[in-house]
């Protein structure tokens, strides 16, 4: 039974990477596909391999998410907590990307390991959970907007003099290079962080202990369900994205596509924290579309957006504490 309990953790833990990999795929080329840089299927194609390159690239990621948000809980309850997590965060990316809504998967999870913690029972590290959660969650859309109205503003200066058809073609080419960072920075981020949850699993089965290196199956089965989610696409999200907030235009997707690259990649590295994906290249459409005047930017979308990102880890950590409730009833 425990053996089974494993297979089937790790197996929803894939799903929601998949989830993840469609919900979060406009992330990365909902810029590059609104303004025509790339056509859609070349741009899923571009995701997906570079999502899968991004999730090789570190492990600080997947540490913070296996160590530092709850106690690691123990036999048969500890390994429901970990599946009813997983539950309550892929019932909310489902919930919206039905509606469109561009929230945070990362946070879906993190409230999902939240809720499921304190319905069964298990320490939240609440200091870890502000450090590496909570604050990143306020600050990082902050930094996403500022920088990417002064990487516009910069941009918008160092080629004013420029014939404005060029510049759009030049831009245009150079979004494939900004896109290709952005998911490289996507599979960085989230891949690791189910990377984290199935270490867990392992760890709660006696299977790993912390401090030995993740292993390899891990990180391949990881990336891979990530490409195809990526692949499969998030159609409803990306129209959100890429045309809703603002009309971009080829300078405006590469500066977007750059800030979002560079927070992504610093966070991973020098923090180890887990932003999301979804905070920080919305924020930083909002930043450059600014540039262009405050009021070109739909802050009424901007709005219900912003909204969706505050409820995620409640709704999600509410979902996770009913199904562990359903889980310990039918079978601890």
């Amino acid at each position: 039974m425990d053996t089974f309990a494993l297979i089937v953790t790790i197996l929803v833990a894939l799903f929601f990477t998949y989830t993840n990999g469609f919900h979060d795929s406009a992330n990365a080329i909902a810029t590059s596909v609104s303004t025509r840089a790339l056509t859609p299927r070349a741009a899923l194609a571009m995701a997906a391999v570079m999502n899968l390159a991004g999730a090789f690239l570190g492990s600080g990621v997947a540490k913070t998410v296996s160590e530092g948000l709850i106690e690691t809980p123990q036999g048969s309850q500890g390994m429901a907590i970990l599946f009813s997590a997983l539950v309550g965060a892929i019932v909310w990316n489902l919930v919206t990307w039905y509606f469109g809504l561009p929230s945070s998967s990362s946070h879906a999870l993190f409230g999902g390991m939240v809720g499921a913690a304190l319905a069964g029972g298990t320490e939240v590290l609440w200091n870890g959970v502000l450090d590496k959660v909570v604050i990143p969650m306020f600050l990082s859309p902050v930094v996403g907007l500022v920088a990417g109205y002064l990487v516009m503003t910069a941009i918008l200066w160092m080629f004013r003099r420029a014939n404005p058809h060029k510049a759009k073609r030049g831009f245009r080419i150079a979004q494939t290079v900004s896109a290709a960072g952005m998911a490289l920075g996507h599979g960085l981020q989230d891949a690791q962080k189910t990377m984290g949850v199935v270490v867990m699993a392992l760890v709660i089965s006696g299977h790993e202990t912390y401090g030995d290196p993740i292993p390899v199956w891990v990180k391949i089965a990881c990336a891979l369900m990530l490409s195809l989610g990526t692949y499969a696409g998030g159609w409803r999200i990306m129209r959100t994205l890429g045309r809703k907030i603002i009309e971009l235009d080829p300078p405006q997707g590469f500066a977007a596509e750059t800030t979002g690259a560079a927070i992504m990649f610093t966070t991973a590295y020098l923090f180890k924290a887990p932003v999301s994906t979804t905070h920080v290249i919305t924020s930083a459409i909002m930043g450059v579309g600014a540039t262009k005047r405050v009021n070109a930017v739909r802050w009424g979308v901007a709005k219900n957006i912003v909204l969706g990102w505050f409820i995620t880890m409640p709704a999600a950590a509410i979902v996770a504490a009913c199904a562990y409730g359903i889980v310990h009833l039918a079978f601890l």
